[in-house]
């Protein structure tokens, strides 16, 4: 089998859930919220439900911030109203026009940027204060590469602030979970959808808007941060809600770091 585009159908999957609205995650930020953001009363996810610590970002009025596979409307718009100066990089057109909708609409300026994760090539060393990466690596195959370019692109003690999903989440079939099956472990982590599903699959999954996965170890989220040159400053764990999800009942779903990188 052709070993498949992952950047291109990832994107056209979240052009998709962005076109159709259904997802929580390509729903727009409300006026109210922006108006509170303006006014220094914000806050931000990074995972399904719970509010990153406004200690984390120290202060970023001001300050450089790259929201980095972060479009939607949702978490730029809030930076940008908080004062900070904001670069949206997505690899999903229709969910950097949501961002670019929310700002014409609040007056907000907010730098647009497409492309993949993986590469952040266009922009020069030490560009960024602060880097704002909700779960969304599972839409990469290697993540170490994502790490690299986030500590490439810091500034010295610049902080990474990143979500991502409990590597465990992936043992289990959640399409048969869907069909009402029992909770079964099935599959090896490392999980790739790549390895367990053949092209017909995928593309049933693409067509139904949903994009391709990746699991990761613990080792290449936050160890392979820690050889990039950061330091682990910050964590915590989260759940999701019982209609995502039954395993929500039995573990955190997702967790989430603050890294700083090290002073040069």
């Amino acid at each position: 089998m052709t070993e498949p585009d992952i950047v291109s159908i990832n994107r056209r999957a979240w052009n998709k859930q962005s076109h159709d609205g259904a997802s929580p995650w390509v729903q727009t930020i409300n006026a109210e919220a922006i108006a509170s953001a303006r006014r220094g009363d914000w806050s931000v996810i990074l995972t399904p439900t719970q509010t990153v610590p406004r200690s984390w970002f120290n202060d970023i009025v001001g300050k450089e911030v790259l929201c980095l596979a972060s479009g939607g409307g949702q978490q730029a718009p809030v930076l940008a109203a908080a004062g900070a100066h904001v670069t949206s990089f997505d690899n999903s057109d229709s969910q950097l026009e949501k961002d670019k909708q929310v700002a014409e609409r609040e007056g907000l300026k907010i730098e647009l940027q497409q492309g993949d994760m993986a590469d952040l090539s266009r922009f020069a060393d030490a560009s960024f204060d602060l880097i704002f990466h909700p779960t969304s690596n599972v839409f990469v195959a290697d993540v170490k590469p994502v790490w690299l370019e986030c500590a490439r692109v810091l500034r010295p003690s610049g902080r990474l602030l990143a979500g991502f999903m409990n590597p465990s989440f992936y043992l289990f079939d959640h399409q048969a979970i869907e069909q009402g099956q029992p909770l079964t472990v099935k599959f090896k982590l490392p999980y790739a959808d790549t390895e367990q599903l053949d092209s017909i699959q995928i593309q049933t999954r693409v067509e139904k808007g949903l994009a391709i996965e990746f699991s990761h170890s613990l080792e290449d989220q936050i160890g392979a941060q820690i050889a990039a040159g950061l330091v682990i400053a910050g964590f915590y764990e989260d759940h999701w809600d019982d209609e995502a999800t039954p395993l929500n009942a039995f573990m955190p779903t997702s967790m989430a770091t603050l890294a700083i990188k090290l002073k040069e």
